[in-house]
């Protein structure tokens, strides 16, 4: 009985030491693979670098639905800058504008025919409240027509890098919501598309531009015509704002989108502790596959917890650095036969934590300055004779919005001078010793 009683209290320490440890440990880092976002793509990416910390089918061409005004914002400011518009500009709202207007299903302020109202009105009630007929206003004020001003997105979207993007229209709405009134150059039933690298491409432009969006798209509601008869409180649809109903530490902006082509998608952003992080999401849905706003939220809750809590910037190379093995580089003609190199500048990323020991450094030399892996003398020192790439040794590295790739420029630390006609003399001859003598000996073994 003794025993017995002595083995049940073992068992009981044991669990109760289980569950402390359990308890105690830190949680393992959560590998990207693993994330599961549950939406028909998604991206994540470090704002200031470009850097894609996640992917998820991200190059699949998809419906955005409003993320489209993200471009209509980026064209208005572009405008405003080059002084073809003003903020107190005002727009005489047409029979287009209007009839769109009054159908409120379709995200929208009243707008009266015939009434003026200035591009910083309808600018807010787009930004906020994603107001269609306010945005149909403000593309017709920039180009004249609507069909006009698609031209220009796509334009600028060719500008941008943006792979696969179609825009046909400045709203993201559905061409067949239009009433008939889709630019005439689109079809009855087309939708804008880009793929959520592009849509991420697009918000990295308009932060990086224009960060002054984030003045208005952080505000989490605001009255359009206060004292009017349209007056009408205009709710953020960006719920993760602070206050709001799914808010998130850091989150201010950028532009949800809704239709049922579309799905409920969301481009986000969030800046924490000087790292600021873009999220994007496109036709997001919860545990039972429906879609709905909760779930594009939530999906790109765990997109922005996963960012800021295993990602830091890290000095991966530092300045100075020699590759190992790869400390010099042969010299021809010079009055030192080999030359130093390093690594001009420091390389910084934005790494998860826990694979900073899976980058190693790739030598690549420049092939006009270094032939057959030699450097001719006459160098400088500073000369730049390659670069540095980091890659990762396990584990996809996604790479970087623009293609690019983490790497610095390789240098000579020191300068090698050519050496005079006699020394080069005295190295031709012991070159031609040296040939001879291994001629000679290959042709003695040859006999054996």
């Amino acid at each position: 009985m003794e025993v017995l009683k002595y083995v049940r209290i073992v068992l009981k320490l044991t669990i109760v030491l289980a569950v402390l440890l359990t308890v105690g440990m830190p949680q393992q880092a959560k590998a990207a693979d693993s994330l599961n976002i549950l939406a028909d793509a998604a991206i994540l990416v470090d704002a200031d670098s470009g850097k894609i910390l996640y992917a998820q089918n991200a190059d699949a061409t998809l419906g955005i639905a409003s993320m489209t005004k993200m471009m209509t914002e980026y064209l208005l400011f572009e405008a405003i800058e080059d002084g073809r518009v003003s903020w107190d500009q005002e727009y005489t709202v047409t029979d287009y504008a209007y009839e769109i207007s009054q159908d409120m299903r379709l995200s929208n302020v009243p707008l009266r025919k015939g009434e003026a109202y200035t591009i910083q009105e309808l600018y807010e009630a787009m930004a906020i409240y994603s107001a269609n007929a306010a945005t149909i206003g403000i593309a017709e004020t920039i180009a004249g027509t609507e069909e006009e001003f698609v031209r220009l997105m796509n334009e600028k979207a060719e500008e941008l890098g943006l792979a696969g993007a179609k825009l046909v229209n400045s709203t993201g709405l559905s061409n067949s919501l239009l009433m008939g009134m889709h630019p005439k150059s689109t079809g009855a039933n087309d939708e804008n598309v880009m793929s959520a690298k592009a849509v991420a491409k697009l918000t990295k432009a308009l932060l990086d531009d224009y960060p002054e969006v984030l003045e208005t798209t952080k505000i989490p509601n605001k009255m359009f015509r206060p004292g009017t008869a349209d007056a009408i409180n205009m709710l953020n649809w960006n719920s993760m704002l602070p206050g709001l109903a799914f808010e998130y530490e850091g989150v201010d902006g950028l532009k949800t989108g809704s239709t049922d082509f579309a799905g409920h998608s969301f481009a986000g952003t969030a800046k924490r502790d000087g790292t600021r992080l873009i999220a994007v999401v496109m036709k997001a849905v919860d545990e039972k596959g429906v879609g709905s706003y909760k779930a594009r939220f939530d999906q790109t809750r765990v997109l922005f917890d996963f960012g800021f809590g295993q990602f830091t910037k890290e000095e991966v190379i530092p300045g100075g650095y020699q590759i190992k093995g790869q400390e010099t580089l042969p010299v021809t003609k010079g009055e030192e036969k080999v030359v130093s190199i390093a690594v001009k500048e420091p390389i910084t990323m934005m790494i998860q934590t826990s694979d900073k020991e899976k980058y190693q450094p790739e030598l690549v030399l420049d092939e006009s300055v270094v032939a057959d892996g030699k450097i001719e003398a006459g160098i400088g020192k500073g000369e730049v004779v390659g670069t540095v790439n980091i890659i990762k040794t396990e584990g996809e590295d996604y790479g970087y919005l623009d293609g690019s790739k983490s790497d610095a420029e390789v240098v000579t630390t020191e300068k090698v001078a050519r050496a005079n006609w006699f020394s080069l003399s005295v190295q031709a001859v012991g070159n031609f010793v040296s040939s001879m003598w291994s001629g000679a000996l290959d042709f003695v073994k040859g006999l054996f």
